[in-house]
């Protein structure tokens, strides 16, 4: 079996990069606006992943029409997301607006594994993840209050 350290690794970079973009995607919109906020993060984005796309000539870009129609709408997810991070971290905080946002992401993953909905490989809830999902949903608490 291969090492997890490495997937790992990378699940953190996410984190911190998470953690990065909602801290500056909040200070773009706390300055200048939520749409505005949202407009300049997904114009870096396109661009970075553009000049990718060209690198990799192409990549597997062919085989978009091959992906569920539902996984399509990532793109405008990815604009609520922004819009709605831009929009609540003046008002609360990083700590608390990503709280809240893991907390739902969490809650969500949850039900999404246990039923396989949308291609999610099924997890069954046990006692065990009840018991984890509580205890994240009390900590929010005590984060957010």
């Amino acid at each position: 079996m291969p090492s997890l350290f490495p997937v790992v690794c990378v699940a953190l970079v996410a984190g911190v990069a998470i953690a990065l973009q909602s801290l500056f995607s909040g200070i773009i919109g706390g300055r200048i606006g939520t749409a505005e906020s949202t407009f300049i993060v997904h114009l870096g984005g396109f661009l970075l992943s553009g000049v990718i796309i060209l690198l990799l000539r192409g990549g597997s870009l062919s085989r978009w029409h091959t992906v569920p129609w539902y996984a399509l709408t990532a793109g405008f997810l990815g604009v609520v997301i922004v819009a709605s991070v831009s929009f609540a971290v003046p008002r609360l905080g990083l700590a608390s607006t990503l709280t809240l946002a893991i907390v739902a992401q969490i809650l969500l993953g949850a039900l999404l594994d246990h039923y396989g909905w949308l291609g999610a490989s099924p997890r069954p809830l046990d006692v065990f993840r009840v018991v984890g999902l509580a205890a994240v949903a009390g900590g929010t608490w005590l984060v957010v209050r």
